[in-house]
């Protein structure tokens, strides 16, 4: 909780300092410009991916297999989808991270150990 909470103070003081620092580099209009972008880019990866995931989550189910990996790719996906409409240049940073299949898969195994963690300690329920 204590992490939460510093998350919501400290990343956006950082993301504010980020938007002065870039207004005074590379100019406002510039600067509201790449945000605009990057939201619009983010929203159309973000849907593309999305889709992937969920015909790879359906195509595993129809040959009976539990679609874990696609469960956290769409999470993943979401995730990141909500970081990228969010401005700021370090929201969009990891936005970016996981809607990349190539870095995602190297931060899946990370996602994948913290829901563990919350299973094995019951601040996870599943309900089948």
């Amino acid at each position: 909780m204590r992490l939460l909470m510093l998350l919501i103070i400290v990343i956006p003081a950082l993301e504010i300092g980020l938007f002065i620092l870039s207004g005074k580099t590379i100019g406002t209009v510039s600067t509201i410009l790449i945000i605009i972008l990057t939201g619009v880019i983010g929203a159309w990866l973000a849907k593309k991916q999305g889709l992937e995931a969920m015909r790879n989550a359906q195509q595993q189910m129809q040959y009976g297999q539990i679609p874990g990996n696609a469960i956290i790719d769409g999470l993943c996906i979401l995730i990141g989808g909500l970081l990228l409409l969010t401005p700021g240049f370090i929201t969009d940073t990891v936005g970016f991270l996981l809607l990349i299949p190539l870095t995602r898969n190297k931060i899946k195994p990370l996602l994948q150990a913290v829901i563990r963690k919350m299973i094995d300690k019951n601040q996870f329920t599943i309900i089948r």
